[in-house]
Formats: C-alpha cells, sequence, structure tokens
C-alpha cells in the first residue's frame, strides 16, 4: 500500500478507492504514547472488524490540550512511526484538533473503534459513522496496563 504515514486530503482520496474496491474501513484515534501491549492487542482488534486500519494520531499539540504539560513523552513523528511499523495498521495520519471529528466526517469510516473505557454515547465521531449507515465498536482494554502505569513503574523503580 506504500507509505503507511499519510496527511488527511491523500488519506481521503486513498480510503475512497479502498472504498470503491470493496473494502470495509475501520477507524480508531489516540495519543499512542509509549505504546505497550495493550495498544498493540487494541489495534489488532480493531482492525479484525475490517479490512483496513486507519490510526488518527493525536498531534504533540492535540496531547498538551488534552493532557496537559509534559505530555507527550514520545514525539508525534516518532509514535506515528511505531504505529506504521506493526502489521495491523495499514495507514497513520497526524490531526492537530483535540478531537477526531473533523478526520472522521472526512474518511466516513464503516466501523469506528473505541476502548470500552469510553461510553458509547461520549464517542466523538459516533453519530457520523452511524448516520451514514456504520457501527461503532467498543473493544475491551488489557488489564493492568496503561501508559500511566509504565510512568510510574519507571518512577518507582529508577528514582532516587
Amino acid at each position: 500500500m506504500g507509505e503507511k504515514i499519510i496527511k488527511r486530503e491523500a488519506l481521503k482520496e486513498k480510503v475512497q478507492a479502498l472504498k470503491r474496491a470493496g473494502k470495509k474501513i475501520v477507524f480508531t484515534n489516540g495519543c499512542f504514547d509509549f505504546l505497550h501491549v495493550g495498544h498493540v492487542r487494541y489495534l489488532k482488534a480493531a482492525r479484525a472488524h475490517g479490512d483496513v486500519l486507519v490510526v488518527g494520531l493525536n498531534s504533540d499539540g492535540s496531547v498538551r490540550q488534552i493532557k496537559g504539560p509534559g505530555h507527550p513523552i514520545v514525539p508525534e513523528d516518532e509514535r506515528a512511526e511505531v504505529l506504521a511499523s506493526l502489521a495491523c495498521v495499514d495507514f497513520v495520519t497526524v490531526f492537530d484538533e483535540p478531537d477526531p471529528a473533523m478526520i472522521i466526517g472526512i474518511l466516513m469510516p464503516d466501523v469506528l473503534v473505541k476502548g470500552a473505557d469510553w461510553a458509547e454515547d461520549a464517542i466523538v465521531g459516533r453519530d457520523i459513522v452511524q448516520e451514514a449507515g456504520g457501527r461503532v465498536v467498543r473493544i475491551p482494554l488489557t488489564e493492568g496496563v496503561s501508559t500511566t502505569g509504565m510512568i510510574e513503574k519507571i518512577l518507582a523503580r529508577y528514582a532516587d
């Protein structure tokens, strides 16, 4: 499929072509700072709901808006590269907005995936996808695994 990290306008064209070819497009989004096994399991499960998995990645500025100063730990270009290296991820696009509503509206995925920690009525883009005949899937999270937990463990183990 060529380059996996792609700007939204080029991605829109690719997604439209894939849909015309009968492919089911799955979209998910997140910060994906410090990629861990919970992220990998989540992304594999998301990919299982369609033929093509598109990951919307919050830009550094977007992450700071959501999580505050000191975030993210890993810069967006590196986070994008790590995500793109996963076999289950077909495309990664970085977005600057605090939520993915705009990119979801542009791509019009068949399936929108979020973690089960999100209430269905709180999932951004749910209305856009469902009104277009798509569906929303909530995937259970891996217990005991989180970026915050990893950071806390590192600090506890290596702080003076």
